[in-house]
């Protein structure tokens, strides 16, 4: 039986009759990474400026990045602010989501709808709304206040995906152990937080993604000794057309894919 004739589910349907799909499915994901993938080869031109394909091919921009001490402040505070972002998103979030999740309010789902707001509304009535928040607080171009901007775009992430896992959880095992003896507390970090780890990594990962990749709050509440690594990529590309940004492009796209790689190496261990 050849490959075409073999079926593709459980409903006996063939690949040969699936061709269109997977057709349809090789275009979609060519539309969706053919911008990201053409900034790769831009950011190994000599050329001043942006071109495509690269008529002299060269390291320089990468040199040009390393070497700026700007460039590299402004990447030092996207990478601090992401981790701090994850290490107060996910238990955040976390707690948010088992709370919820175990709760038998009447308006827990009001309550969800609320908490999910920031990836409801446009971000930029966020940032706005931050902005003004912070002026108040006097927390503009704080690191602290852009750790707690990031926090509010990252803890509904980790409730979404956190709260999912929960839902496959057998919430019987923890009254087990609270029936034995154990207190909530303890139940849930010896019993459900191990089955649900996977989850809270992933959480963590997508945490510190969202800080790190986020723009547009960014432009609101960072600036000066404390500006964001892509604040300071949109205020270059506002002054001039600079291809050291197709090497941070580049770097930021290696990054994002060895994490949610590593991300997903990691569940199929844990399987």
């Amino acid at each position: 039986m050849s490959w075409f004739d073999r079926p593709a589910s459980d409903t006996q349907i063939t690949h040969g009759s699936r061709l269109w799909l997977y057709g349809l499915g090789v275009l979609v994901l060519a539309f969706l990474a053919l911008p990201t993938l053409i900034v790769i080869p831009m950011s190994f031109s000599q050329s001043q400026y942006l071109e495509f394909p690269p008529r002299q091919w060269s390291l320089r921009w990468y040199e040009a990045y390393f070497s700026s001490q700007s460039w590299m402040a402004a990447t030092a505070t996207s990478l601090k602010a992401g981790i701090c972002t994850a290490l107060l998103a996910t238990p955040v979030g976390t707690l948010a989501a088992y709370g919820l999740h175990v709760s038998r309010l009447r308006f827990t789902g009001v309550v969800i709808l609320a908490l999910l707001t920031p990836t409801i509304v446009p971000v930029i009535l966020v940032g706005i709304a931050l902005f003004y928040a912070f002026v108040q607080l006097k927390m503009v171009n704080s690191f602290l206040g852009i750790v707690l901007a990031h926090t509010v775009l990252a803890v509904p992430i980790v409730m979404m995906i956190v709260g999912s896992a929960l839902k496959s959880f057998d919430l019987d095992q923890e009254r087990v152990a609270r029936s034995l003896g154990a207190t909530r507390t303890q139940a849930f970090l010896q019993v459900t937080m191990p089955q649900i780890s996977f989850a809270i990594v992933t959480s963590a990962l997508l945490s510190f993604l969202t800080s790190f990749d986020e723009v547009v709050v960014s432009l609101f509440v960072s600036g000066g000794d404390n500006s964001t690594l892509t604040r300071a990529m949109f205020m270059a590309l506002r002054d001039q057309i600079d291809p050291t940004i197709a090497a941070i492009s580049t770097i930021m796209i290696v990054l994002t894919s060895v994490l949610l790689a590593a991300s997903q190496m990691l569940g199929k261990a844990k399987d």
